[in-house]
């Protein structure tokens, strides 16, 4: 059976979910060969084999975490030409998607960006996307050279399916481009306790209609309620209310929970091009001729300031 690449996102050893996923879908394609690079990539090897790894290639070196994207663009081309993959999948982060798009041109491939399913062909991998602001749902696949795949976050849900995950050692040259950028500092995020937006199980958003920065702690109270991690539209965003790093539509970061609660957001074709693909979407909003309506598996027409503290006091009884 053909082996697949799986480029793996950790962090000092401990795996994020994303790559769980991608483990998930490359053993529809193939045998998983996990790629794990930097500080801690040896430790990584436990989860990835109980996932479905049949081999986990590692390599530490200080210019992972020194430099920017090109080093591990190096280390994944070297795997590449070790493997010769049917595949190559990576995590649809920022990163992920430039480390990927350098690859394909390296190697003289076609690649596919934010896919949300994957399944064999039998002319090579099919990738699933949605695009033009979610408006279609296309299949598509590469037909030159070794297809290169980013997936993004909650596509599939996570399979246990234990494998030999055996640790070899990846032997790596760093190109001369490796060292161009450089990375002089770094400023630990401050933790919300919350889980990461993209990777969210449940997200909870507001928009306009919050009206205000203090009135986003009720979003907030109705997310942690629920383990949920907390969005915000682009004009509450513009507004100063709440951080661009949360935010959710075509200028911010796109997500794909099972849950996805909108709570006084209109609706515009920037936001749903960022959660349309939700598996569940619910909006609370008083103008019942909002566009998210149109979108949403159930709807609250209603004042968020009478719906959401109730919605929370229901759950937090219901939980005990």
């Amino acid at each position: 059976m053909a082996e697949v690449l799986v480029y793996v996102d950790h962090v000092d050893g401990a795996v994020r979910k994303p790559t769980l996923e991608l483990l998930t879908l490359a053993r529809r394609i193939g045998e998983p060969v996990a790629v794990a690079l930097g500080a801690g990539a040896e430790s990584t090897a436990s989860a990835l084999a109980e996932h479905g790894a049949v081999k986990v290639l590692t390599h530490e070196a200080s210019e992972y975490a020194d430099y920017l994207v090109v080093p591990k663009v190096d280390a994944l081309q070297a795997a590449y030409e070790q493997v010769s993959p049917a595949a190559v999948l990576v995590p649809s982060s920022a990163e992920g998607k430039e480390i990927a798009a350098r690859l394909a041109l390296r190697i003289g491939s076609g690649i596919i960006t934010d896919a949300i399913d994957l399944d064999a062909g039998s002319e090579g991998p099919v990738a699933t996307q949605s695009v033009f602001a979610a408006s279609f749902t296309t299949k598509s696949r590469v037909t030159k050279g070794t297809p290169v795949i980013t997936v993004k976050p909650n596509s599939a849900a996570v399979e246990a399916a234990p494998a030999a995950g055996t640790v070899e050692a990846l032997s790596v040259s760093f190109s001369d481009k490796a060292t161009g950028t450089k990375v002089t500092g770094r400023t630990p995020r401050e933790s919300t306790g919350r889980p990461e937006l993209t990777e969210a199980a449940i997200v909870v958003s507001g928009g306009r209609g919050v009206n205000g920065a203090e009135n986003f702690a009720i979003i907030e109270s109705l997310a942690d309620s629920l383990g949920a991690a907390v969005g915000a539209s682009r004009a509450a965003v513009d507004a100063g209310w709440y951080p661009h790093t949360n935010q959710v539509g075509q200028t911010g970061k796109s997500v794909s929970p099972q849950l996805y609660i909108a709570s006084g957001i209109s609706g515009a074709i920037q936001h749903r091009a960022g959660m349309q693909t939700s598996k569940t979407i619910v909006a609370i909003n008083k103008d019942a001729e909002a566009p998210i309506f149109d979108l949403v598996d159930y709807g609250v027409v209603g004042d968020l300031f009478e719906v959401v503290p109730q919605l929370t006091g229901e759950i937090k009884s219901r939980k005990g």
